[in-house]
């Protein structure tokens, strides 16, 4: 695209944004809470951050005072936005009930022009009322409390602060463009407002424990979803079905239908089917799978990496792998007594359904934190065992590699397959309603899981309960 075009391309999304944004700031219904709540916000977080400070410094603990005042200064900054929302989520479907969007839709304006105008005014508010809000806490605690922020940290505050406002407004303007009433997206916000209530625990969690570089890396999370949020919306975006689209209705008789045309596929017998069907859906999540090669990767080395942060009591480690009761316990498959090949299989299975259930609602990215899960305890382990001078490769080839052999490629297709099924959501249906492109996504994941996966990972589990011991056994009795 030549410069020009860019300038023409930017100046349409700055036009419609502009008209959104004095739209909004015309009524005073709109601005008045904003404001008010903005400013009594930071006001009440003042007072109870110096309560709080007062309270504990009669019992020597100053720690808990400091370390929550900068979880208020994040509370203070996600506070408008979560009140502000209403105004993304009404953003195409309040003006389609207002019956003004006809005009708009009909200028030669292009779907990303006004889709990103529309975007960019719903982030506005927003963003303005969280800054407004952190300043006046910021200023109020310094003067009451006497606590001053350090600078890197004030700016990570602003950055996650606008991270966690681009995820849920573009997530608001998605739900808006899809949806019919106000009514609809409105309750639809429970999947923006959850979620992000979720990580604001987590978040908290990693500033009581004062581990402040690791908001970098939420931030960078957030983006990532902010960025296949925003690709989805346009992907979605039609203006023409956004005129005709009256009513969403649930037809389960068609989706189950569909669904099963799309799982059956050209396959005439079991055999077949797993030989045109699976194997070319399985064909389909090898790339993804090279991506979730470098996760798991990155599990294990953030799993090595906190060895040096929790460490283990070196004479624990060496009393309990020296002393062979755990060799002997090997030898009698009695070190987890309470264990069988079909309690393995299904836990295993737990685990990658709900990698799936989580990668359905956020483009993949919360399946693949629970894939690396178990990586990142590898990790974990081998490193602490080589701080006290055991080799980390008889612990890898006595209790990992024999079942991995099996488990790991399991996992990998499974995180292909996960990763396809989010993606679906970002991804242009060419030819196909949102509806049928998503459920044939979701019958090539029933496939991999149900001809591939599930397969791999009973083997494992068999491999895991019956061969692993022994091998293990022998491997540390020599």
């Amino acid at each position: 695209m030549s410069i020009e075009r860019w300038k023409d391309h930017l100046s349409g999304t700055f036009l419609v944004a502009a008209r959104e944004v004095r739209e909004q700031f015309r009524d005073w219904r709109i601005i008045f809470p904003i404001v008010v709540l903005t400013l009594f916000f930071p006001v009440l977080m003042n007072y109870t951050a110096n309560r709080l400070v007062n309270f504990v410094q009669q019992y020597d603990a100053p720690i808990i005072g400091e370390r929550l005042i900068p979880f208020l200064l994040m509370v203070v900054g996600f506070f408008p936005m979560s009140i502000s929302l209403v105004i993304a989520l009404e953003s195409f479907v309040g003006e389609k009930e207002r019956m003004t969007i006809e005009p708009l839709l009909c200028t030669p304006l292009s779907d990303t022009q006004l889709y990103f105008g529309k975007l960019l005014a719903s982030l506005t508010p927003p963003l303005l009322a969280s800054y407004l809000g952190t300043t006046v806490y910021l200023i109020g605690v310094t003067y009451r409390v006497g606590w001053r922020a350090d600078p890197i940290f004030l700016i990570q505050i602003f950055v996650l602060a606008t991270m966690q406002a681009l995820v849920m407004v573009s997530g608001s303007v998605v739900i808006s463009s899809q949806t019919t009433s106000v009514r609809a997206a409105n309750l639809l916000a429970s999947f923006i407002i959850i979620p992000m209530a979720l990580l604001l625990q987590g978040v908290s969690a990693l500033m009581f424990w004062g581990r402040y570089t690791a908001l970098w890396w939420v931030a960078l999370g957030l983006l990532i979803v902010a960025g296949l949020l925003i690709r989805s919306g346009l992907a979605q975006f039609r203006r023409e079905e956004l005129l005709e689209r009256e009513m969403d209705t649930l037809n389960l008789r068609w989706i189950g239908q569909t669904f099963w045309r799309f799982f059956k596929g050209e396959g005439r017998s079991l055999w077949g089917w797993w030989r045109s069907e699976v194997l070319h859906s399985g064909r389909k999540a090898l790339l993804p799978s090279v991506l979730t090669i470098f996760v798991l990767l990155l599990g294990g080395y953030v799993g090595a990496s906190q060895a040096k942060v929790f460490v283990l009591p070196a004479e624990y480690i060496q009393e309990n792998w020296n002393s062979g009761e755990i060799a002997r316990r090997l030898g009698t498959l009695q070190l987890l007594p309470t264990y069988t090949v079909g309690l393995v299989w299904f836990q295993n299975l737990r685990a990658i359904f709900l990698a799936s259930l989580g990668g359905f609602f956020t483009f993949g990215v919360l399946g693949m934190l629970v894939l690396l899960l178990p990586f990142a305890l590898i990790g974990y382990f081998m490193a602490s065992l080589a701080q006290v001078g055991i080799s980390p490769g008889v612990f890898l080839g006595a209790f990992i590699i024999p079942h991995a052999i099996l488990e790991v490629p399991a996992i990998l297709l499974a995180g292909g397959a996960i990763l396809r099924l989010g993606a679906s959501f970002a991804t242009p249906a060419r030819g196909q309603t949102v509806g049928e492109a998503w459920l044939r996504a979701l019958s090539d994941w029933a496939k991999v899981m149900l001809g591939l996966v599930m397969p791999l990972l009973l083997g494992a589990a068999l491999v895991e309960m019956l061969i692993t011991p022994r091998l293990a056994f022998w491997l540390m009795s020599r």
